[in-house]
């Protein structure tokens, strides 16, 4: 205890020295003629790019403009001087980077006033989190998820499973709340969002302690566009695109804004048609196979509404409520046959199976917030409360027809009914002390409860009985309660340090009571400590290298769906049940990377995990022929990684980005009970190009390539997917059209191999990834008075 206390001391002692030796910062934005002499009384209006909050100021007799204390991030620069031509650039502010200089050029002809414009990277660094501009993958998506896909540096699996560095899936936030579902629930989500509403995506591969330690793969926040002061203005869109079936999407913006008050409203309608195709072989014993084809065809309609409105009773203050619903009615019919022979081509058995799934999904998210304003340089307090609610409602048919060795069938249905209910209460306060320290501490509590309820029936001529194999209930409560505490502090030379702790403590408790009674209690405190450090290591010539060094501690908890011990039959060769023995996982991070001018260049980390689970597939003891589909704790597990990017940052005629991660995993511990020893490395490279061929039309490429690939324990083939677009703009660019092209090659086709434990399997699996298509997007309204053209828009 006195060690704690000690450590305690010395913790508020660093943060007294540090309050006590700051200084004030501001940012100046200096303004110059053509000749190099100062400009009075220019007018320089700065837009922050990730709210669209404006700040304005007039240069002085030095033709210098103040700005006190603004937040470390991008801005987007419009300075106007009367006969002189409007200048539009963009700025990012860091603690070592606050003053900037720019010429004005004199204007040929009258005054007019413009829109403003920002040269947006695509890919840029800012802090612990790297910053996605996604407009130019919304233009060739039909989907958010779409978009995800598109997305250098993000790999996202054929079930959607999102994937950063790691070999756990990251975590996937919306608007800054975590999803707490299943990959199926989050992806259905995904799917219905329409691509043109997420205003950029931030990836936290080590995210700081003001962010949950559930996040071992890290996390992906995917921001949507709300209401931004800009007028009022609107849009629509709608869009297709065709392989062997089809997607097609339809939908609209309105977005109303005022001095105090703005409101918004996004409604989408997208329905999509493919097919997948699974080719499975499975060693039975030394001498038997078993050979399976399976045809899915996959139906979803998809309905979303985003909405909201804030209000700014003052300048202090504003209040915000969001709402989003989701709509899905999923359809899904598998036609499978199944063949077990010898290996002299003797047939054992023959069968095929027929699954119809239809279901209905609702997701309810409702989140309301307070935002303080405490001083000018960016202090605040921000409290949260959000409500979500999630439906599935799955009915199944099931035919199983066997001719060989004799003609007979299985017939059954079932129904399965699942409900979640969550909350979280939140509350974060940033206060900036003079010098450049910074203090952020919080607290949050989430409560969840998710109810399943299972019950299968099979057909004896005309009476249904129950089907006690598959018949269940499971209740499952859960409560994370949490509070952090971190300082940021600019040292001597550049040198920028963000340290903190974040304790959680958990309670889990599930019960199945259907067909007995498996519960387990999970009741803990965990402490998750964090480093950031940063200094520019060049400023040479204009060139800027930046050095970044992450370390934080995580939990991966199973989601709900991972421990619900209900058996969900694939087929009679397998069925995939969750673990309610399941216990969470511990992982320490650590990442050294490079970034020049803001641009990400080079990483390399390491992650040490304990207690590691993963996805795993078991053969049955009492029947060799049949597998479990299932979780478990495999032991302890090395990952060490390492990545890079090059490219021509916006702004001229064409830019461009690559990359590569390669990754090595070292897994030691047990597989079904057998000593485990296992290592697999894998390589990942992705790139983006356009190229402005005329000031209105845009060509793309994008795509990425995976090399000996892994995904729990299945050891990949090699695929990748190249994708091509090209986008032209009317009518003084209110309208866009698009063209694209997805998996031009079909190179999509990914095969497998799974020799784990005693389970020996083969095959590959493609899904419906080749498609053209065309997006159209027209865009309306009416604007603030002194601009011209009603709203502002940023460019790439």
């Amino acid at each position: 205890m006195s060690k704690n206390k000690l450590n305690f001391t010395l913790f508020l002692f660093i943060i007294i020295f540090f309050v006590n030796n700051s200084r004030s910062q501001t940012v100046k934005i200096n303004v110059r003629d053509n000749d190099r002499k100062p400009m009075p009384g220019a007018t320089v209006q700065l837009t922050k790019t990730s709210d669209s909050k404006e700040f304005f100021a007039s240069t002085n007799q030095e033709g210098i403009a103040v700005f006190e204390k603004l937040e470390n991030t991008l801005y987007a620069v419009k300075i106007s001087f009367v006969g002189f031509e409007t200048l539009n650039k963009s700025i990012m502010v860091k603690p070592d980077e606050r003053t900037f200089w720019f010429r004005l050029k004199e204007s040929s002809v009258g005054i007019d006033v413009v829109e403003v414009k920002a040269k947006t990277p695509l890919i840029r660094q800012e802090d612990d989190k790297m910053i996605i501009d996604p407009e130019n993958m919304a233009q060739t998506s039909t989907n958010t998820l779409e978009v995800l896909e598109s997305t250098p540096g993000l790999f996202v699996d054929q079930d959607g499973g999102i994937y950063l560095s790691s070999a756990t899936p990251a975590k996937v936030y919306i608007n800054g709340r975590e999803q707490k579902m299943n990959n199926q629930d989050v992806s259905t989500i995904l799917r219905s969002l329409p691509p043109g509403s997420v205003q950029r995506i931030e990836v936290m591969r080590t995210p700081s302690t003001k962010y949950d330690a559930a996040s071992s793969g890290g996390i992906i926040n995917i921001v949507l566009k709300k209401g931004v002061k800009i007028g009022r203005f609107g849009s629509v869109s709608a869009g297709f695109n065709q392989g062997k079936y089809g997607n097609k999407f339809a939908g609209f913006t309105i977005n109303n804004s005022g001095e105090k008050t703005s409101q918004y409203l996004n409604v989408n309608y997208n329905y999509n048609d493919m097919e997948e195709l699974l080719n499975v072989n499975r060693l039975l014993q030394t001498d038997t196979f078993l050979r399976q084809s399976a045809i899915t065809r996959n139906l979803n309609h998809q309905m979303y509404a985003g909405y909201g409105i804030t209000y700014d009773p003052n300048e202090k203050l504003n209040l915000s409520y969001d709402g989003r619903i989701n709509y899905s009615i999923p359809q899904t019919k598998t036609n499978n046959s199944n063949l077990t022979e010898t290996i002299e081509d003797v047939y054992l058995s023959e069968n095929q199976n027929i699954i119809e799934n239809n279901s209905d999904f609702i997701n309810i998210q409702q989140d309301f917030g307070a935002l303080v304003k405490l001083d000018s340089s960016g202090s605040e307090w921000d409290s949260k409360f959000s409500y979500n609610f999630n439906s599935r409602i799955l009915n199944q048919d099931y035919e199983y027809i066997f001719t060989i060795p004799s003609n007979y069938s299985i017939n059954g249905f079932g129904d399965n009914e699942q409900q979640r209910h969550f909350s979280v209460l939140q509350s974060d306060l940033t206060y900036h002390f003079p010098k450049k320290l910074k203090i952020e501490t919080g607290v949050k509590s989430s409560f969840q409860n998710f109810n399943s309820n299972v019950k299968y029936f099979y057909l004896l001529g005309e009476t249904s009985l129950e089907d006690p194999s598959r018949t269940n209930s499971f209740n499952y409560n859960e409560s994370i309660n949490a509070a952090y505490f971190q300082f940021s502090k600019t040292i001597k030379d550049g040198l920028i340090l963000k340290t903190g702790v974040r304790m959680e403590h958990t309670y889990m408790k599930g019960s199945q009571t259907i067909p007995s009674d498996t519960s387990f209690l999970i009741n803990r405190a965990d402490f998750f400590p964090y480093i950031y450090l940063s200094r520019r290591i060049i400023k040479m010539m204009g060139i800027e290298l930046h050095a970044y060094m992450i370390y934080r501690r995580t939990i991966n908890r199973p989601e709900y769906g991972m421990l619900n011990p209900a058996i969900s039959f694939v087929d009679q060769y397998m069925y995939e049940t969750g673990n309610p023995a399941l216990k969470p996982q511990f992982s320490d991070n650590v990442e050294i990377n490079v970034s020049f001018e803001d641009h990400p260049v080079f990483a390399i980390g390491r992650n040490y995990t304990t207690d590691i689970f993963s996805q795993v597939v078991y053969q049955n003891p009492q029947f060799e022929d049949v597998a479990i589909r299932t979780y478990d704790n495999l032991g302890k597990n090395i990952e060490t990684y390492l990545r890079g990017m090059v490219g021509i940052p916006p702004g001229g005629k064409y830019f461009f980005a690559l990359g590569a991660q390669f990754s090595k995993n070292e897994y030691d511990g047990l597989y079904e009970n057998q000593p485990l020893s296992y290592s697999r490395s894998s390589w990942r490279f992705f790139t983006f190009h356009m190229l402005s061929i005329t000031k209105n039309t845009k060509f793309t490429v994008f795509g990425f390539i995976m090399k000996d690939g892994f995904m729990n324990f299945y050891e990949l083939k090699d695929f990748g997917m190249l994708n091509i677009g090209l986008r032209q703009n009317f009518l003084d660019n209110k309208l866009t059209v698009s063209f694209n092209v997805r998996d031009i090659f079909k190179t999509m086709l990914v095969a497998y191999e799974l020799n784990q434990g005693g389970v020996n399997a083969w095959g590959d699996r493609y899904t419906d990834n080749r498609r053209f298509g065309i997006n159209i997007r027209y865009t309306f309204g009416i604007g603030k008075k002194e601009e011209k053209k009603g709203f502002f828009e940023f460019e790439e």
